[in-house]
C-alpha cells in the first residue's frame, strides 16, 4: 500500500507509467505538456533553475511520444513544495500523477512535510491532493496574476508511527 493509505485505481499494466529522474534534455516535451495544461505555463528558465538546484526532485514518465508527465518538487529547509505536475491531456485520468507522486513520496522519505499551492478552480488536481491525504490550510488571494484567483494553500504531514 502507497505511503499515505490511497488507494489506486485501476491501471491497464501495459500503460503503468515508468517514474525516471527528469533531465535537461526533456525540456522540449516538458514545455509541450505544461503549454497544453496551463492558463500560464512556466517558462524554459523556470524549469531550468529547478532542475539545478541539487535538493529538489525532479520526476517524469516517458512514454511512446516523448512524456506522459512529470513533477517538480523543491526542498525548502524541512518542507517539500510541490511546484508544478502535469500530465498529458491524453494520458490524464490512467494513473500517470499517482505515480510520479508516489515517486515523490518514496524519495523524499519517511517523516517528509509536503505543501503546496492550487487553484481554487481546478477541483480534479484538489481531489487527487485529498485522495493522497493533503489538506486544505488556507489561502493565498490573488496568487494567479493572469487572472487573479486565489490559490488554496495545502499541506501533508506525515501519519503518526504506530504505537
Amino acid at each position: 500500500m502507497p505511503r499515505f493509505g490511497v488507494s489506486r485505481e485501476p491501471v491497464d499494466v501495459e500503460r503503468s507509467a515508468v517514474v525516471r529522474k527528469l533531465t535537461y534534455g526533456d525540456l522540449p516535451a516538458v514545455l509541450a505538456i505544461e503549454r497544453r495544461s496551463f492558463q500560464t505555463p512556466w517558462s524554459l528558465a523556470m524549469f531550468v533553475l529547478e532542475l539545478s538546484k541539487p535538493s529538489g526532485i525532479c520526476l517524469c514518465t516517458p512514454s511512446e511520444r516523448g512524456l506522459a508527465g512529470y513533477l517538480v518538487c523543491s526542498r525548502y529547509a524541512d518542507v517539500w513544495h510541490l511546484m508544478n505536475i502535469a500530465v498529458a491531456p491524453e494520458r490524464r485520468r490512467q494513473g500517470v500523477a499517482t505515480e510520479l507522486m508516489e515517486r515523490l513520496f518514496e524519495q523524499a522519505g519517511p517523516g517528509a512535510r509536503f505543501t503546496l499551492e492550487v487553484r481554487t478552480s481546478n477541483r480534479a488536481a484538489i481531489a487527487m491532493y485529498e485522495r493522497f491525504g493533503f489538506k486544505p490550510s488556507g489561502h493565498r488571494r490573488r496568487y494567479y496574476h493572469d487572472n487573479g484567483e486565489d490559490a488554496l494553500v495545502m499541506w501533508l504531514e506525515p501519519s503518526p508511527a504506530p504505537a
